[in-house]
């Protein structure tokens, strides 16, 4: 009889602290489970949307997370063996302490500025960067936007804590904004595309910073059991990817549905996230070290583990094969 691929779809977000899950106990029941970590509109809309998972030898356990920063928790707690997040996230995580690896990598396949911005409202005073001192700006904590306001603070000789920064889960912080608490939100797609087409504008975007790349973060001791599991699965999600790429338009249809998103803004957000998969090399490993550097700059982190060692190349070829 064949072996059929099953994929559960689980609507609720996990609860990450109190789990007290034991990191990678796996059972035999589990060598033919990969449970895998999904930030709302990312990887689970292409791999449904293309169909690459059909006939996978092993059932895929989706979970899902309104950001990188649970997504991270849940990896990092053993509660997922994978998970997508951008650079800034996933070394944040990692130079925080998690048992994190990142085993795979997807670079922009365009530069599209308003994936990533720091907004503010169409009547605010704020032009610049410069504006924002003594300004509150909500972001996530450790995320890309968080991560970009650092950035913008430092090309303008601003000291970090110069600026107040409240850090908000992407719905409240766009409460906030929508209300008038906050100056100003430093924020990624689909929430740029939603809020600019409700009015607001960006002070600052990606143009002039570069967009994030994106990573396969496994927790570290699921990568021996659950080798062949993640190989197979970062095929997939490499043809996914190249799929995507081809199909837009398709792609945009399931990007709606799943997360609600009017079908421009769907569009549009694909346009604003195009990527493809790269190898993991020298670039890739200093870029994240200048992230260190960033947020250990600010504070935020003491830098102290080895930026090198939380990469995992060995799946070079399963990652990059589409």
């Amino acid at each position: 009889m064949p072996k059929k691929n099953v994929v559960i779809l689980s609507a609720s977000l996990i609860a990450v602290a109190g789990l007290g899950l034991a990191a990678a106990t796996f059972k035999g029941s589990d060598e033919k489970v990969l449970r895998v970590a999904n930030q709302k509109g990312q990887v689970k809309s292409m791999m449904i949307a293309s169909g690459v998972l059909n006939g996978a030898p092993y059932t895929v356990e989706w979970s899902e997370f309104p950001s990188a920063q649970p997504l991270l928790e849940a990896v990092g707690g053993g509660a997922a063996d994978l998970g997508l997040a951008a650079d800034a996230p996933f070394i944040f995580a990692y130079q925080s302490g998690s048992p994190v690896k990142a085993i795979g990598v997807q670079a922009p396949a365009q530069q599209a500025g308003e994936a990533l911005a720091i907004l503010v409202k169409n009547g605010s005073p704020l032009k610049s960067a410069q504006d924002l001192v003594g300004k509150s700006v909500a972001t996530t904590r450790g995320s890309i936007g968080h991560h970009l306001l650092l950035q913008a603070l430092e090309r303008a000789h601003i000291p970090a804590d110069k600026v107040r920064v409240t850090f908000l889960p992407p719905g409240d912080a766009k409460a906030a904004f929508d209300s008038g608490s906050i100056d100003a939100w430093a924020i990624w797609t689909p929430y740029t595309n939603v809020a600019i087409k409700e009015g607001a504008r960006a002070i600052v975007d990606a143009k002039d910073y570069g967009l994030p790349i994106y990573i396969d973060i496994a927790h570290a001791d699921s990568i021996a059991p659950k080798r062949a599991l993640l190989a197979d699965f970062l095929q997939r999600e490499a043809k996914a990817v190249a799929w995507a790429r081809a199909h837009p338009d398709d792609f945009a249809q399931v990007l709606a549905k799943e997360t609600g998103l009017p079908l421009d803004i769907a569009r549009a957000s694909f346009d604003r996230n195009n990527r493809v998969s790269q190898p993991i090399d020298a670039k890739i490993i200093a870029h994240e070290q200048d992230i260190t550097a960033r947020f250990r700059n600010a504070g935020l982190t003491d830098g102290k583990r080895d930026v090198a060692q939380a990469f995992d190349s060995s799946f070079g070829k399963a990652a990059l094969k589409q």
